[in-house]
């Protein structure tokens, strides 16, 4: 395990734990009060009953929204018209920060910093840095290539405020520029304003892409290698016209076929992080296993890369249901290494106590057990 530890970057990093969490009306969770472990936190029930919805709302205090896309009001207990949040996190340096959000149907959404609403959502991304692995993550394997731009994006806007503006202001861009393609507009200086505000922002997204990757990539060939004991060989490569041409060039270029097909065609929304296993891409010949210890082994190599970037805060790791199609072999490197003191708090989720218990109690760690059903949390006594 030490060695492992030695390819890894060891940049001291600010340790932020979710102390207490409560919350009312959330999906099937009705009332919530929960303490937990400065380590591991474990959800145990049946599928169905709440554990998701549990890591849904922690996610939720860190990014805004929904780990599912879910819209707010579809979030709302059935029957009731509001949802609150609300998480006291904790720091090594004993530091303490309360993020609460407050959402009531057909009102605007309020996020609190220590009693202080927002002005943007935006300036709380990063704050509480967090990373989710769950059967959803498939996606990014199976799914388009935006899901794979939003991964990066996500990735990256956690630690560059900058980056996350960029973004923002590109898509206001693209969706000008498409509605002038939509309407069939021929102003050509209404056009080149939308076109070069995309290309002045697009090219510094493309570079910070690149420089993210740099970094990323061997990462998480790391800890891929290290899950499947050296067995496999994997690949990440960034696929973007901008490589090729300048994207002002490219837009005005390619106007007279977006008119037709009235949307834009060339650009950073096209971009795409190409996957593969071995020569071939990991969607055609990777098994279930291989599959999951992919995204896996991209999910550790976030969690690597953002706890020594930016604010170089410690982020909490939620693992959702990851342990099933995995040989005992892989589980039991996957629960050796996140114990290790180079990861912080964690929650997962199982609906096997025998399994769960097999797994903690072969790593000898010290563990909250929590009982999920029909939307009720209770902490079980561990003996």
């Amino acid at each position: 395990m030490i060695s492992f530890f030695l390819f890894l970057s060891s940049k001291s990093s600010v340790y932020m734990r979710l102390e207490q969490l409560s919350l009312l009306n959330f999906k099937n969770l009705r009332q919530v009060d929960l303490t937990f472990s400065s380590k591991i936190n474990c959800l145990l029930g049946l599928n169905g009953m709440g554990k998701t919805n549990l890591l849904d709302a922690i996610y939720y205090l860190s990014f805004c929204k929904s780990h599912t896309h879910a819209l707010d009001p579809s979030i709302i207990c059935h029957k009731e018209d509001f949802f609150l949040l609300q998480g006291t996190y904790v720091t090594d340096q004993n530091e303490s920060e309360l993020i609460s959000c407050g959402y009531k149907r057909g009102k605007k959404k309020k996020f609190k910093r220590n009693a202080k609403e927002y002005a943007k959502l935006s300036e709380h991304i990063g704050r509480i840095p967090l990373i989710m692995i769950s059967p959803a993550d498939n996606i990014l394997i199976s799914g388009g290539s935006d899901e794979r731009r939003r991964f990066m994006d996500m990735v990256i806007s956690q630690y560059n405020i900058d980056y996350l503006n960029a973004l923002l202001r590109y898509n206001k861009a693209l969706s000008q520029r498409n509605a002038l393609l939509k309407q069939g507009a021929t102003d050509e200086t209404l056009f080149l304003v939308w076109e070069e505000m995309m290309a002045s922002e697009g090219q510094f997204i493309y570079q910070e892409r690149i420089s993210f990757l740099a970094s990323f990539i061997p990462l998480f060939q790391r800890y891929y290698s290290y899950l499947s004991a050296e067995n496999e060989s994997v690949q990440l490569s960034y696929k973007s016209d901008v490589a090729m041409e300048p994207l002002i060039d490219l837009l005005r270029k390619s106007r007279t076929k977006d008119m037709v097909m009235g949307y834009s065609l060339k650009g950073i929304h096209k971009d795409d992080l190409i996957m593969s296993l071995g020569e071939s891409l990991i969607k055609r010949e990777g098994s279930q296993g291989q599959n999951k210890t992919f995204l896996i082994a991209l999910k550790l190599a976030q969690f690597d890369f953002l706890k020594n970037a930016g604010r170089a805060v410690t982020p909490i790791l939620l693992f959702d249901d990851i342990f099933d199609k995995l040989d005992g072999s892989r589980v039991k490197k996957i629960v050796q290494l996140v114990a290790e003191d180079n990861f912080g708090q964690i929650f997962m989720t199982d609906t096997d106590y025998k399994h769960l218990e097999r797994i903690l109690s072969d790593g000898h760690l010290t563990y909250k057990l929590f009982q999920v059903e029909q939307g009720e949390i209770t902490e079980k006594v561990i003996v």
